[in-house]
C-alpha cells in the first residue's frame, strides 16, 4: 500500500508514432509553465519516427537535439527518448515523486468505459483495437510497455478517448448493420473524449449555460464535434474509426462506402487504400500542398487556389457536421471551440458562427480576434442568444484526475 505525500506527482504520457508528449501533475495545482497549466514540468519529445532527428522540446524553453546512439533500433530510440524525459523531470522538478503514469489511449472499446489499471491482459485486449485507430493506437499501447520498464512497479493508468461517449443513446451508437455485427462491436464509438470531459469541467466553472445544448468542436489535425446535454455526450461526428465525420488535417473524415468499393473493384489494396484515408486526404489532400490550416492560409493569401479551396471544404463540412448535432440537440444554447484551430484560428470560428446565425448566434468580432487559446473567454456578442466560448483544452489534466482517483482509492 502507497502513503501519498505533498510532493507526489503523477506523469501523464501521450505516445504517437513521432512524438511524445508528457506533463507532470502534483496533487495540488499551482504555478507552472503557461502550457500545461497546474503542470510541474511538460513538453514533448519529437522525431520518434524511423530516421527522425530526436529533439527534446520542454514548454517554455528552447528544443533541443538528443544525440541517440548510432546503433540504437525503435525500441532503444524510444527508451533513449524516455531517459531524456526522466531526466528533464528530474532537474525541472527534483522535488516530485513520480507515482503513477496516466496514459491518453484513443480507443477503450466497448470493455474499457472508465480509467483503469492497466495489465498485460488488457494491454492484450486493447491491441485488439489497434486496426481502428492505427495511427493512434499501436504507439499508446507502445508508451504504455516503454514507461512499464521505464517505472517498474508503478500504476499505469489508462484513459481512454471514447469514454467520455460511452453513455451515448442506444440509436446513436448504432449502425444499419445487421444485428450480429453491431453485437461484436461494430458501432459509433466516438473520440477526444478527455478533451471533451476537460472542456465540460470548465465551462460549467464559467457559464450557467453549460449543463444546456452544448456543441463543442475540438479541431486540430484531429478534429470532431461533440452534442452534449446535462454534461454528458449525446452523439459525436466520429463513429466506429477516428476517420469519420469532419475534414481533417489527412484524414478524409465522412465518406460514401461505395468510393472505397469503387477502389478495391480498381485494384487497390487495404494498406494502399488505409494510407489514402489516414495520410493522404482531408487539407493535404485537397490541397495537394500541406494538412496544416496555418500554411493553407499563407498560401491561400498568396493566390493558390487549392489551398483556398480545402478551407473552404474543411468550413463546409464544419457547419454540415455541427447543423446535423444541433438538431439532435434540439436546438443550441452554448457554443465552444478547442484544439489547434479551435483556440486560434479567428477565421474558422467565424465562418461557423455565421452558418449557424439562424439559430440566434452573434459574434463580438474584436474578442473573437483577440482569443489566442491562452485562456478561457466568451467570443459571443451581448445580444447572441447563444453563448460562444474558446476553452484551452488540457487533456492531461483529466488523465492526472483519473489517476489520482485510482492511486488514491488503492492508497
Amino acid at each position: 500500500m502507497t502513503q501519498l505525500r505533498s510532493d507526489d506527482a503523477v506523469l501523464v504520457v501521450n505516445a504517437g508514432s513521432s512524438t511524445l508528449k508528457f506533463a507532470l501533475y502534483p496533487r495540488e495545482t499551482g504555478g507552472a509553465p503557461s502550457s500545461y497549466p497546474g503542470a510541474y514540468a511538460g513538453g514533448q519529445i519529437d522525431g520518434l519516427q524511423p530516421g527522425g532527428q530526436l529533439r527534446l522540446c520542454p514548454a517554455d524553453a528552447p528544443a533541443r537535439a538528443l544525440a541517440v546512439p548510432a546503433e540504437a533500433d525503435d525500441r532503444g530510440r524510444f527508451d533513449f527518448a524516455l531517459a531524456a524525459m526522466r531526466d528533464f523531470i528530474a532537474s525541472a522538478a527534483p522535488q516530485a515523486r513520480v507515482v503513477a503514469v496516466a496514459h491518453r489511449i484513443v480507443h477503450g472499446g466497448s470493455f474499457c468505459t472508465e480509467p483503469v489499471v492497466l495489465d498485460d491482459a488488457l494491454l492484450a485486449r486493447l491491441a485488439t483495437l489497434e486496426p481502428l485507430a492505427p495511427l493512434h493506437q499501436p504507439y499508446n499501447l507502445a508508451g504504455v510497455r516503454a514507461l512499464q520498464r521505464a517505472y517498474p512497479g508503478l500504476a499505469q493508468v489508462g484513459c481512454f478517448d471514447t469514454a467520455f461517449h460511452a453513455g451515448m443513446p442506444a440509436l446513436e451508437q448504432r449502425y444499419a448493420l445487421p444485428r450480429a455485427l453491431h453485437d461484436e462491436g461494430l458501432r459509433r464509438y466516438g473520440f477526444h473524449g478527455l478533451s471533451y470531459e476537460y472542456l465540460m469541467q470548465v465551462l460549467r466553472r464559467h457559464s450557467e449555460r453549460a449543463t444546456g445544448r452544448v456543441l463543442m468542436a475540438h479541431l486540430g489535425s484531429g478534429a470532431s464535434l461533440c452534442a452534449a446535454r446535462s454534461g454528458r455526450s449525446i452523439a459525436s461526428s466520429m463513429g466506429f474509426s477516428a476517420l469519420d465525420g469532419l475534414m481533417m488535417g489527412s484524414r478524409c473524415g465522412q465518406l460514401d462506402p461505395g468510393i472505397l468499393l469503387h477502389l478495391w473493384r480498381a485494384g487497390w489494396e487495404l494498406p494502399k487504400v488505409e494510407r489514402l484515408l489516414y495520410k493522404e486526404s482531408g487539407l493535404l489532400g485537397v490541397s495537394g500542398l500541406s494538412g496544416d490550416l496555418r500554411q493553407l492560409r499563407a498560401a491561400a493569401r498568396d493566390g493558390h487556389a487549392e489551398a483556398v479551396e480545402a478551407i473552404a471544404l474543411f468550413g463546409h463540412r464544419l457547419k454540415r457536421e455541427s447543423g446535423a448535432l444541433v438538431a439532435t440537440l434540439g436546438g443550441l444554447d452554448l457554443l465552444a471551440f478547442t484544439g489547434g484551430i479551435g483556440e486560434h484560428d479567428a477565421a474558422v470560428r467565424a465562418d461557423l458562427t455565421e452558418g449557424l446565425a439562424y439559430l440566434g448566434l452573434r459574434l463580438d468580432a474584436e474578442a473573437n480576434q483577440a482569443a489566442d487559446g491562452s485562456r478561457t473567454v466568451p467570443i459571443h456578442a451581448p445580444d447572441s442568444r447563444v453563448q460562444i466560448w474558446v476553452v484551452p483544452t488540457d487533456e492531461g489534466r483529466i488523465a492526472a484526475q483519473a489517476a489520482w482517483r485510482l492511486i488514491g482509492a488503492e492508497a
